[in-house]
């Protein structure tokens, strides 16, 4: 059977969260999470629905891609399906055609889980490395210790406050209550927490996102941040922690999270949670297109 290439729409989101948390495993390279379409989701079900691509052999989906961003692809394969060689030759040709309605012209990244069949053929075709990511795991098997800080789980009413920290944690981020209430209203946020940490003042100084993927399957932290007024105070370290106990609490197996590799200060924090540093991952990157 042919490999159809495809644009779920809104009602087929389900089918595409729903393979995305069945191919999540402690085992498996870092790789696009459900909880990466509940983030996105914060632009809305219409949004999502126009940036997420797949791929399907006689009715199965085999592999997920969200443009997050322009001339980002960020692709994940089915487990079984990585050494696939028709669904990668169809896979590089569908990222290579702008005419696919994949990948625009111009300077565009690929990322794909390590070791699958499209990096190779990524690779010959001439597209490069890009700048090193790290991802990092902290295993749930064992209690997480406290944090020391109050944390609050974050509902509606205090949306608004969730989103003053996030804007405030990222440069020219444009995240507000109403993105939090789309983000919320998602099909991943079903499974998801929305932190803040307080300070002994009261004040709101970091918050998190954690995704789960299901009981026994990693979950996923997009994204965290420290209030850049309140920065240097082991704030980052101390929500960490409280989103790896939060995604213990969900029934995660563990907490991942990647960082780019040249953020020294982000890469310490995580470490100082108790994650631990997996080898570095890269996108391809090309600006060559075929005609």
């Amino acid at each position: 059977m042919a490999i159809v290439l495809g644009r779920p729409g809104v009602d087929g989101l389900g089918e595409a969260v729903g393979v995305l948390r069945e191919w999540q495993s402690d085992g498996a390279p870092m790789q696009l999470h459900p909880g990466d379409l509940g983030w996105f989701w914060r632009s809305g079900a219409e949004a999502t629905a126009a940036a997420v691509r797949t791929w399907s052999r006689d009715g199965r989906i085999l592999g997920v891609g969200l443009l997050d961003g322009p001339g980002l692809l960020r692709l994940t394969i089915a487990p079984d399906a990585q050494r696939d060689e028709e669904l990668a030759q169809q896979l590089l040709e569908d990222v290579t055609e702008p005419e696919r309605d994949v990948l625009p012209e111009g300077r565009v990244n690929i990322e794909a889980p390590m070791g699958a069949m499209v990096q190779d053929l990524l690779s010959e075709d001439g597209w490069n490395a890009d700048e090193p990511w790290t991802p990092l795991r902290r295993d749930l098997a064992e209690r997480v210790d406290d944090p020391g800080m109050r944390i609050e789980v974050v509902g509606p009413e205090r949306a608004h406050v969730f989103a003053a920290v996030h804007r405030a944690a990222f440069d020219g981020s444009r995240f507000t209550d109403e993105r939090w209430h789309a983000m919320a209203g998602g099909l991943p946020y079903a499974d998801a927490r929305c932190l803040l940490a307080y300070d002994d003042r009261g004040i709101a100084v970091a918050s998190v996102t954690v995704w789960s993927a299901g009981p026994g399957r990693p979950g996923l932290l997009e994204p965290m941040g420290v209030h850049r007024d309140h920065r240097r105070n082991g704030y980052g370290a101390a929500i960490t922690l409280a989103a790896a106990a939060a995604l213990r609490q969900l029934g995660s197996s563990s907490a991942i999270v990647c960082t780019p590799s040249s953020s020294i200060g982000a890469v310490a924090t995580y470490e100082s949670a108790g994650f631990q540093p997996r080898p570095e991952v890269r996108d391809r990157t090309s600006c060559r297109r075929r005609h």
